[in-house]
């Protein structure tokens, strides 16, 4: 009776599932406490011992995020993610139908040399893009941060792009071709709508990169500040807001939180088609 006991527990008690539990609550609760403290009042944030909840609830601190400016550093994240985005998802498709579907030599280096790019430490590059900027003028610009952004974000799009693109028949793009489209309509019309996902999915990283980085940021623009450096730079020399940062880091987790709960059928989908296929 006792090993039927155990063994019914046994299904619902695994290492899978304790694991997943705590998985979560590493997850959760760092997200809950977030939330929790950037309803609190500047004096609870800081309370001791510390409130598991927040009482009373006061949106002071969005208040003071917006005081000190947010508002501008989201406007300029969102233009500089989605110009960097939307460029590395134009130059990603081109990139990766050339190098999945064209005849061409030397492809095997091309990878490995854009592998290379994308694991390459960013810190590495800032100072010699730091003197590049200041000789032609472009710090403090959003361009200073649209190219380097996209230079190192457009290797891993066209990895996800090309196994995709090797993954399509052929036959689509001859029956094309007999009935007299080019090449550039039948990647836009025949071969692009197949690889919506892998699309999907470059460009939900790409902008999630964008919208987090913060060395080049903060190395490039001074003045167009973005989320990361401008939450940095809340407060005064002997005051923390404590609670301006829990409220500016919940409003700048909401975009990327809603962006990979609507597509995140088509993230993985677009991840696992590129761990097998290519």
């Amino acid at each position: 009776m006792s090993m039927r006991i155990h063994r019914g527990w046994g299904r619902y008690f695994n290492f899978s599932t304790v694991g997943s539990f705590i998985i979560a609550l590493f997850v959760i609760v760092p997200l809950y406490w977030m939330v929790a403290s950037s309803f609190k009042t500047q004096s609870n944030v800081s309370a001791s011992p510390a409130q598991l909840f927040p009482v009373p609830v006061s949106t002071s601190s969005y208040t003071a995020a917006f005081n000190d400016g947010f508002a501008h550093f989201i406007l300029n994240s969102v233009i500089v993610a989605v110009c960097t985005t939307t460029l590395v998802l134009f130059l990603g498709t081109l990139a990766g139908y050339a190098l999945g579907r064209m005849p061409m030599r030397g492809k095997y280096p091309i990878m490995v040399t854009l592998l290379m790019i994308s694991v390459f430490p960013t810190i590495a590059v800032v100072p010699a893009l730091y003197v590049v900027m200041r000789t032609i003028g472009w710090l403090n610009t959003y361009q200073a941060l649209i190219f380097p952004y996209t230079a190192f974000n457009l290797p891993f799009a066209i990895w996800i792009l090309r196994n995709y693109f090797l993954g399509i028949s052929r036959s689509m793009e001859e029956s094309a071709r007999i009935d007299g489209a080019g090449a550039l309509r039948t990647l836009v019309q025949v071969i692009v709508p197949q690889v919506t996902p892998g699309i999907f999915t470059a460009g939900v990283f790409t902008f999630t990169a964008c919208w987090t980085e913060f060395l080049m940021a903060l190395s490039f623009d001074f003045g167009k500040k973005t989320i990361p450096v401008g939450i940095a730079s809340f407060g005064a020399q002997f005051t923390v807001p404590y609670g301006a940062y829990f409220a500016a880091s919940v409003l700048s987790v909401i975009p990327v939180a809603a962006l990979v709960l609507i597509f995140r059928k088509a993230v993985v989908s677009g991840l696992t088609a590129g761990a097998v296929k290519g």
